[in-house]
């Protein structure tokens, strides 16, 4: 089965940025340790700081569900309940 990609947008609330990036951050290690991680890469928009990317590879969806009712997950959604302006999450397949 080919690799699942996953790319997430965050967009922090204007004045909270830093705590996003700060909890963001926090997730890096501890995900790319989990099993079925391929890579885990967080970006932050040059023209925009309260737009973070995570570009993800994962081996399958399952293992990426996993990641998301991960212990740590739901500690990064508690740090940021009311930080964040939008979330969204598309999987896709690399076509090319």
């Amino acid at each position: 089965m080919a690799k699942l990609t996953i790319v997430a947008n965050i967009i922090a609330k204007p004045d909270q940025i830093e705590l996003v990036k700060a909890e963001l951050l926090k997730l890096i290690d501890i995900t790319r340790k989990e099993q079925g991680c391929i890579n885990y890469d967080l970006h932050q928009d040059n023209e925009n700081p309260a737009h973070f990317v995570f570009y993800e590879n994962w081996e399958s969806r399952e293992l990426l569900m996993a990641h998301l009712a991960a212990p740590h997950i739901a500690q990064y959604k508690a740090a940021t309940d009311g930080a964040v302006e939008s979330f969204t999450l598309n999987e896709m397949t690399q076509v090319g």
